[in-house]
């Protein structure tokens, strides 16, 4: 299984997402070449700011490993994490980050922020860029376009 197979998983995650009318975001954890769990944003839905992507993600792979450390495993994500999804990165001690968009406005793995990459900090991921980037940036822009004809339409 390559990059390209999971970011395309990752990828209909976010569609499912998008149907829910929440940020369409994916992610899937995978430990040696398996998908362990997968998450999309739903942080509307629950009424919870924390249920991001990558979260849920998160915390499905460390129940079904019954450990708060995923060593080993690989996150991919359609959009560049947040400050609270990079901390939670950064704590699970993930070993890469793929991710499919830029987030130009929060990301924290580096284009804003740079809390996965930080020196300072006890763990840093490999973060990879650019994979399934333009589908990622097309479906956040078909989203964000959505929202933004259904203020001016007063809806």
């Amino acid at each position: 299984m390559t990059d390209d197979f999971f970011m395309e998983k990752a990828l209909r995650l976010a569609e499912r997402a998008f149907l829910l009318d929440e940020i369409p975001v994916g992610a899937v954890v995978v430990c040696r070449g398996k998908i362990l769990s997968e998450g999309f944003n739903r942080n509307r839905e629950l009424n919870d700011p924390t249920m991001h992507a990558e979260i849920i993600a998160i915390r499905r792979a460390c129940e079904a490993l019954a450990n708060e450390r995923l060593t080993g495993c690989d996150l991919y994500v359609t959009k560049e994490p947040c400050a609270m999804c990079a901390g939670a990165i950064v704590h699970a001690r993930i070993e890469r980050v793929i991710i499919g968009a830029e987030d130009i406005k929060a990301g924290a793995c580096g284009t804003v922020l740079n809390i996965c990459g930080n020196r300072v900090l006890n763990h840093r991921p490999e973060i990879i860029f650019g994979i399934k980037k333009d589908e990622s940036a097309a479906l956040l822009k078909k989203f964000f376009l959505q929202k933004r004809n259904a203020a001016k339409d007063g809806s």
